[in-house]
């Protein structure tokens, strides 16, 4: 296959599997007629900084270490260092401050463009408000020792992409880089984080309630308010009822049926104009209320973690859909391939799905030093033969693997005694390679958590 002369990641934040795909019609009709997609495509971590930092090494959080308590990637070549040794210049497009410097995901880009420094500010007089009572973990973040106080305002400028739409602003300055590389002679790789689905879910231009009635879009943003601030973890108070669990989920999927005509037809162009291969997936997804679980941080759910994925070469058609539950940290090895680099460890999802380890893991979040006991757990997941196997404390946990837009069952217990890893798994070398990161994973969560977690016998 020839090279690409330009590579685009363009990254859905939060979006669900069933967001786009829940009615049979993911709304991506030239995708759909030239590009591959993956039904079973798991994110190896359940929030942007795990989940980013693995697409972008390769590697599953216990490695690169970035996690709900770390907060840090360690320092190994992340993908955009990887393409500017192959020639490429690199570029960052994002409307996600967690993207940025704020945790190092910025490291190995030429440019770094803050789409919320671009453009107009909406809705000004609630703009600093909603900030106050919005993420305290990026506001602690912020204020932390390693940072100047200049980070304050950028934060409270980044507040604005909860507030509108920039998705038309992150396409043009898109084309702009390209075309500036392209009359340079350059070959691009260009990397994009679009918020319409990620909290609030822009379910228009400027932010809007979408529940009927005053007292209905009270209760949507008092939901709102409790979505994102993880208030459950600490409380009961925190609880949303199932029918405000279903507007918040609606709202995602309108703020993707916004969404996807432009963003296929950005894909489009990106081929036919710009001889673009190009990947188009979500980090992670959302949870409203599955298996006892809101928004993210803490789940290793079909709803949290299964995630939209298409890949679209630049030079041929590669349509169907591939089954085999594959992992998204496995991005890596896929845009390195498409882009030229002849790495033999590396592979690509498109050509060998079976090479994919389906590993997920998620961190419990301290929310401000008060989550609840019962949720102080870290997790390690495992996909093998259509089941999910979980493993959370001393316990091992299973559920079928959802493969529709059917509602996901929930984990049930093992035995005490159960090892699924050496039981269900009959490849020897990928059993050997998923008990390496268990064990692991298990050494990487004795030293972050507050009790030594338990282990599981050999």
């Amino acid at each position: 296959m020839s090279k690409p002369r330009n590579v685009v990641f363009l990254v859905a934040d939060s979006l669900r599997w069933d967001s786009v795909h829940a009615d049979g019609d993911h709304r991506l009709p030239y995708l759909a007629a030239h590009a591959r997609s993956f039904s079973q495509a798991r994110s190896a971590g359940c929030w942007t900084l795990p989940a980013h930092a693995s697409m972008f090494t390769g590697l599953s959080p216990h490695e690169h270490g970035a996690d709900s308590q770390t907060r840090a990637v360690r320092s190994v070549p992340p993908l955009p260092e990887r393409m500017k040794a192959l020639g490429f210049a690199t570029h960052m497009v994002t409307a996600n401050v967690a993207t940025t410097d704020v945790f190092g995901l910025d490291r190995g880009f030429d440019t770094l463009d803050r789409i919320w420094k671009l453009v107009p500010t909406h809705h000004q007089k609630i703009h600093e408000a909603l900030v106050l009572v919005g993420k305290p973990r990026l506001r602690k973040r912020v204020f932390s020792k390693d940072f100047v106080m200049g980070k304050l305002s950028e934060d409270l400028d980044a507040s604005k992409v909860w507030l509108q739409s920039t998705w038309r602003d992150m396409f043009d300055r898109g084309r702009q880089l390209l075309d500036a590389d392209n009359a340079a002679g350059k070959r691009s790789f260009l990397f994009m984080n679009l918020m319409e689905t990620h909290f609030p879910y822009h379910t228009g231009d400027t932010f809007a309630t979408s529940a009927p009635g005053i007292i209905g879009k009270i209760r949507e943003i008092v939901s709102l308010f409790h979505l994102v601030n993880q208030t459950w973890l600490t409380g009961e108070n925190g609880r949303l009822t199932p029918d405000m669990l279903a507007i918040l989920k609606r709202r995602q999927r309108l703020a993707w049926e916004r969404l996807a005509p432009a963003l296929d037809s950005f894909c489009q162009e990106l081929r036919e104009k710009y001889d673009a291969t190009v990947v188009f997936c979500a980090d992670h997804g959302d949870n409203f209320g599955e298996q006892d679980w809101l928004y993210h941080f803490g789940n290793v759910t079909d709803a949290g973690n299964r995630v939209p994925l298409f890949v679209l070469p630049h030079d041929r058609d590669a349509t169907g859909t591939i089954h085999e539950a594959v992992s998204m940290r496995d991005l890596f090895g896929t845009v390195l391939r498409a882009a030229g680099d002849t790495d033999p460890t590396l592979f690509s999802l498109i050509d060998r799905p079976e090479r994919s380890l389906p590993v997920l893991e998620s961190y419990w979040y301290d929310n401000n030093g008060k989550t609840l006991p019962q949720y102080r757990f870290n997790q390690w997941a495992f996909l093998e033969g259509g089941r999910r196997y979980a493993f959370r404390g001393d316990q091992w946990f299973t559920a079928p693997a959802t493969r529709g837009a059917e509602a996901e069952v929930a984990f049930e217990p093992m035995d005490a005694r159960a090892m699924p890893v050496r039981e269900v798994v009959a490849d020897a070398e990928r059993r050997a390679a998923l008990l390496r990161s268990f064990h692991d994973f298990v050494d990487f969560s004795d030293k972050i958590m507050e009790k030594t977690a338990p282990r599981v016998a050999a």
